[in-house]
């Protein structure tokens, strides 16, 4: 039997899910909590397998319970079923520790079956949660990209987002126009870019030009 403790501060909500979990021969709702507050108590009191935890809640919200939670309770998986989906949510609370991301458009048997997930371990994210953890790993990944460039790499990049030809930037820095195209090549190279386009793209994407 799963053990599943509620904290959402909308009673409608926890009525619905607890209706529906205890028509599951595999699941038991043990508790119940209004905001982040009382949950963090009911969780280190009932100790449930699982607990769904919603997001903006009074008194403490989910984001704070589920850090309080996994640093005293590690063993429960803590599912956040929300309406939100915005970085300053997102992020934080899957830092905290949470262990799978579910936004409340899910129905109730897919509810059901990521409560059973996380009990075996295994964890279920909203589709487009994980499309924004990929896009900011990327981006993560893509902003150390260009701490390899030499200072003068760095110069004909920005001066590329600036829109200048070799032959301006070769003007401008005092260069050969050989010594841009071989600047250029190894700027594509160590940023993993094909053309200017996109070297003047990821200059902007990046702020290193006005």
């Amino acid at each position: 039997m799963i053990r599943v403790l509620l904290v959402d501060d909308h009673e409608m909500v926890r009525m619905g899910l607890s209706a529906f979990l205890s028509t599951q021969s595999d699941l038991e709702v043990v508790g119940e909590a209004p905001n982040g507050e009382e949950g963090v108590k009911k969780a280190l009191q009932l100790k449930p397998d699982v607990i769904l935890m919603d997001l903006v809640m009074e008194k403490m919200d989910g984001i704070a319970a589920t850090a309080a939670i996994t640093k005293k309770l590690p063993t429960a998986k803590i599912i956040v079923l929300t309406s939100f989906i915005d970085d300053e949510k997102v992020y934080p609370v899957i830092e905290a520790g949470a262990f799978s991301y579910l936004l409340k458009t899910s129905n109730a048997p897919e509810i059901a079956s990521a409560i059973r997930a996380a009990a075996k371990g295994e964890a279920v994210v909203e589709a487009k949660v994980t499309n924004k953890m990929m896009t900011r790993m990327r981006q993560a990944k893509e902003e150390k990209l260009h701490e390899q460039l030499t200072p003068r790499e760095l110069d004909v990049l920005r001066l590329i987002g600036d829109g200048k030809t070799n032959q301006e930037i070769a003007d401008m820095l005092y260069i050969g126009i050989k010594t841009v195209k071989t600047h250029v090549s190894h700027i594509l190279d160590k940023l993993h870019l094909d053309d200017r386009t996109q070297i003047a793209i990821y200059a902007h994407r990046q702020g290193l030009v006005q």
